[in-house]
């Protein structure tokens, strides 16, 4: 801890440059953010969206209407992004996650940080996103950045909140300066697992509530379903590991709420479409952003029957995502559930 503590003990008052790998809608905003108090760059694989963010300063494909930080920087070069990065941040999709940090091993210097903003589990290992990290790039600290956290409301200049989580006590007090700006607040949390979990496993009951809403029910259902899918995804999480503490603060219970119940979210997207009746095949076929539930629920199915913890909400959305069951048929298959008491599980 040493060694890693004096590499980066002075991070906010170093001109240090922070990467990130990723031009999609998060991606994009968490390089605004961080370029309001470091040197950025975003790694964009498309040329054009590489382009327009360095030249214009805007994403239209992503973000259209709002304009990014005059400072960020962005390139299409994917070993320039990483060899200038005194931090890493990666905002790149689950599946490709592994992939990408493959490719930046090749070019990261020693000791540099790694944030993770991906909220998913590797399918297949059923890793989470910075178990990966030390498993690529071991010896550099690692962590994630999450929480409640609705891209075009920040860019629109709303007040946020975060949890970064690190490996490394000291790196993440100086990240939170990294990443904090007047309406952009971030808190740090030493619980890594439990806040890792707490994405991904948010996502999964974000499609429930989404499911919700697209069979016409109203803010009862919606209440039950958020609370209890705070209760499973805790269940889980604690089992795994996690603080319980963590799933009832931001980057639980928190994050749950706002992927519930905003029509910017991706997963409750995909919900309110099954509601209506959809299947998934052509609502993935529909989005250019990925909606991380979907995989997600099949890892968390897994994990469940591993940790042997009740999980109905996510069994139904797992159902309707990869076993053809209907939204009504879910719907109904919790209603018929046996009677038991709250602290069942």
């Amino acid at each position: 801890m040493g060694a890693r503590a004096s590499a980066v003990s002075n991070l906010p008052a170093m001109r240090i440059t922070v990467a990130v790998l990723g031009g999609g809608s998060w991606g994009t905003t968490v390089a605004h953010l961080t370029a309001h108090n470091v040197p950025t760059v975003l790694w964009a694989r498309d040329d054009e969206v590489a382009r327009e963010v360095h030249e214009e300063h805007r994403n239209s494909r992503y973000l259209a209407g709002f304009d990014l930080h005059p400072t960020l920087e962005a390139t299409s070069s994917f070993a320039d992004a990483v060899r200038r990065a005194d931090v890493l941040v990666m905002g790149v999709p689950s599946h490709g996650f592994r992939s990408t940090l493959e490719q930046a091993a090749e070019h990261i210097r020693a000791w540099v940080p790694v944030v993770s903003l991906t909220k998913g589990l590797e399918q297949g290992t059923r890793l989470r996103m910075t178990q990966i990290v030390n498993d690529i790039l071991p010896g550099h600290p690692h962590g994630v950045l999450t929480g409640p956290n609705l891209a075009k409301e920040i860019l629109n200049g709303d007040a946020a909140a975060s949890v970064i989580s690190m490996s490394d006590a000291v790196v993440a007090d100086q990240l939170q300066e990294v990443f904090s700006t007047k309406l952009f607040r971030v808190y740090t949390n030493p619980d890594l697992v439990g806040c890792e979990l707490a994405g991904a496993l948010k996502n999964v009951m974000a499609i429930a509530s989404g499911m919700a809403d697209g069979l016409g029910t109203g803010d009862n259902t919606r209440a039950a379903v958020i609370t209890r899918g705070l209760t499973e995804l805790s269940r889980l999480g604690a089992a795994m590991g996690g603080n319980p503490m963590t799933f009832a603060g931001l980057a639980g219970m928190g994050d749950l709420l706002a992927t519930c119940i905003s029509p910017q979210s991706r997963n409750r997207h995909v919900g309110v479409e099954l509601g209506q009746g959809r299947t998934i095949e052509e609502i993935i076929e529909s989005m250019h952003m990925v909606a991380e539930g979907v995989k997600t629920s099949k890892v968390v199915m897994e994990l469940a029957e591993e940790f042997g913890v009740d999980m109905p909400i996510a069994e139904q959305v797992h159902a309707v995502c990869h076993g053809g069951r209907s939204a009504a048929e879910a719907y109904r298959g919790l209603l018929r559930r046996e009677h038991t008491s709250e602290m069942h599980g």
